[in-house]
């Protein structure tokens, strides 16, 4: 399988916004997209007035929510195939099924600063769910589940930080107690609790050419 090795703020500047793929930094007046906003390539920075398809559109937003949560392609016709089959709205349900994976999960419960830091943190071992050891970033967590940094993964500097308490904003449907390094899955996550600007029925359009 592929892996992107390219520097990631040339996905941000390709879809026209911050992805927000290097967590913090990306908040801060040292984010590159601040410096060059323009589509990289060598015509990046000509204003051609041309007008988008549907298909460009579709396409263009199915790119953002992969490059987003960090899944390829296999990965996401494989979660819209789920959705499909899944009662209710195919794009919201897509959405949830991205949410529930545990690298996203352990990010939103501020875990980490990037889903990639926490797809990373994940394949190394350093979290346990329900007091089993899961080291596969696409495990799908479910109400109830507790996710904890391991007892020997407690004394490393980059976790004794947390104990302090992370100022991101939790979503409802998950809780964290910082001091004990870990956190609750309180509910499926609905489309309200999903902040990232997305216009889901542009996938679904995709996939159903």
């Amino acid at each position: 399988m592929a892996r992107y090795t390219d520097p990631v703020c040339k996905l941000c500047r390709r879809e026209g916004m911050k992805l927000f793929l290097k967590g913090e930094r990306c908040y801060t007046p040292k984010c590159a997209f601040e410096k060059n906003s323009a589509p990289p390539g060598m015509h990046g920075n000509r204003r051609m007035r041309r007008k988008v398809s549907d298909y460009g559109r579709q396409l263009r937003e199915k790119q953002k929510v992969r490059r987003i949560y960090g899944v390829y392609e296999r990965q996401f016709r494989r979660y819209f195939r789920q959705a499909v089959k899944t009662k209710g709205l195919t794009g919201a349900t897509l959405l949830q099924l991205l949410e529930q994976r545990l690298d996203n999960t352990v990010f939103r419960m501020g875990f980490a600063d990037s889903r990639s830091q926490a797809r990373q943190l994940v394949s190394h071992g350093h979290f346990v769910v329900n007091g089993r050891k899961v080291d596969v970033p696409s495990y799908s967590v479910q109400p109830g589940d507790v996710i904890q940094v391991t007892d020997r993964s407690r004394g490393l500097t980059y976790f004794k930080d947390l104990a302090e308490g992370s100022q991101r904003t939790l979503p409802k449907w998950v809780s964290v107690d910082s001091a004990a390094f870990s956190g609750r899955v309180m509910d499926l996550p609905a489309r309200d609790d999903i902040d990232i600007p997305i216009n889901e029925q542009l996938i679904v359009e995709f996939y159903s050419r």
